[in-house]
């Protein structure tokens, strides 16, 4: 094995010794780069919402694209939530948590029990047996054909578009985190406790002074924008031509990483707005590196550079996937169970 990308039919692989001295070189956080980040995401965004309420007076489609704009500075909020929790945006771990729950209050997400989940998504992503772990949910298409018509039904109502990216979003930020799972422990239970009472306090407080009407219609409309464009990122982060899924036996890490997770290559503003979460291989590789050290990792390093990246444009295909199929190993339409069904057909014609 080298210490480069070896290609086959079914995977790459790094060498794991090459990949971690890597990475290691970029996971030192830069105090200076994680408060101006702080300073150029929290300001803007406070400042959005003064001219998001004052718009009010003038025109709702005056309040909307400043509501789109605030939208992605939430984006960007979420992503510095998302550093702290893998102790990656401070060198102190009492300084990650205690911003991690502040940006978890402005995004609706409980710190602690968030990072517990998504622990588990790092740990099991790509893996075939041991879906469900902060990840969209997908089956197989031999699970598909073998599931009841009302299962086949939540799927496809699940996978469609308008309640993947519009409706989701909105229940899983504004109901479904509001409540911590069964085998959380008591930690992770507390946080969703804490963040729900300052969540109510942030809007009694925005209410008492912006009014109850705007406050929901702004935040409302800016938690429709922001969930709607993180859930879309984290779609095509794992959903992408040529995704790595594999089973348990023969998964592996780095493979899962590199190939499992996307080079997501967007338009520098949108990078911005993203903090870099683009560059989702190597924060698979490696959840310490801080998301201002990824684009330079990533160019710093050829082992990185031959992840083929997922264009703006070229990501919009990923819509069209709604299963993975084991024989072919690749993510496919529904269009690949009506060839099934022929070829089943054809089949059975034959031997008569």
């Amino acid at each position: 094995m080298t210490p480069d990308l070896v290609s086959n039919e079914h995977e790459h692989r790094a060498d794991p010794p090459a990949w971690k001295e890597i990475v290691a070189r970029y996971q030192k956080p830069a105090i200076s780069r994680s408060v101006w980040q702080i300073v150029n995401t929290l300001i803007p965004y406070a400042v959005l919402w003064y001219l998001m309420y004052r718009s009010l007076a003038v025109s709702y489609w005056l309040t909307a694209p400043l509501a789109i704009l605030a939208g992605g500075f939430l984006v960007r909020i979420f992503i510095i939530f998302h550093d702290c929790g893998h102790g990656s945006f401070f060198k102190s771990r009492q300084a990650n948590n205690t911003l991690g729950f502040l940006t978890g209050v402005l995004t609706f997400t409980p710190y602690f029990h968030w990072r517990w989940d998504h622990t588990l998504h790092h740990a099991s992503a790509g893996d075939l047996d041991r879906r469900g772990s902060g990840d969209v949910w997908t089956l197989t298409v031999h699970e598909y054909l073998e599931a009841s018509r009302w299962k086949r039904f939540a799927y496809r109502l699940a996978r469609h578009p308008a309640v993947l990216f519009v409706a989701a979003p909105l229940f899983l930020f504004l109901i479904k985190h509001r409540f911590p799972y069964v085998k959380a422990t008591r930690r992770e239970r507390d946080s969703v406790y804490w963040t729900n009472l300052a969540i109510l306090g942030m809007a009694t407080g925005l209410s008492w002074i912006l009014g109850l009407k705007a406050y929901l219609l702004i935040q409302l409309t800016v938690m429709a924008v922001a969930g709607s464009a993180g859930v879309w990122l984290f779609y095509v982060q794992h959903q992408f031509e040529g995704v790595y899924w594999e089973r348990g036996d023969q998964w592996d890490y780095a493979t899962a990483a590199l190939k499992g997770s996307s080079f997501y290559k967007l338009p520098k503003v949108l990078q911005w707005f993203s903090g870099n979460i683009g560059f989702h291989h190597i924060h698979h590789l490696s959840p310490r590196i801080p998301n201002y050290h990824l684009e330079k990792c990533h160019k710093a390093e050829p082992l990185f550079q031959k992840v083929k990246p997922v264009t703006l444009f070229s990501s919009f295909k990923a819509v069209t996937f709604r299963l993975w199929d084991e024989q072919r190993r690749k993510l496919v339409g529904y269009g690949h169970l009506r060839a099934l069904r022929r070829q089943k057909r054809s089949t059975s014609a034959s031997r008569v």
